[in-house]
C-alpha cells in the first residue's frame, strides 16, 4: 500500500513539473481515517511548488512596486 501511495505522490510531482514549477516540498501523510468505517487507509498531499513569471514589458523597470530591493 506504501509503494502505491508514493508511486501516486510521484506521479503528482510529474505532473506539476509538466506545467513548469519547480516542486519545492511535498508531504505525504497516510493515516486511517477516524470518520470512515472502512479499515482502508487514506493518503492526503501537501505540495509547495514554485514558478516565477516574468513580465516581458517590465523587466527593466526597477521601479516596479513588486519586485524587491
Amino acid at each position: 500500500m506504501e509503494d502505491e501511495m508514493l508511486a501516486d505522490g510521484r506521479t503528482l510531482v510529474e505532473l506539476i513539473e509538466a506545467e513548469g514549477w519547480e516542486v519545492t516540498d511535498l508531504e505525504l501523510t497516510a493515516y486511517e481515517s477516524p470518520w470512515a468505517d472502512e479499515d482502508d487507509p487514506e493518503a492526503s498531499v501537501t505540495i509547495s511548488a514554485r514558478k516565477p513569471y516574468v513580465d516581458e514589458d517590465d523587466e527593466d523597470d526597477e521601479d516596479s512596486p513588486f519586485k524587491l530591493q
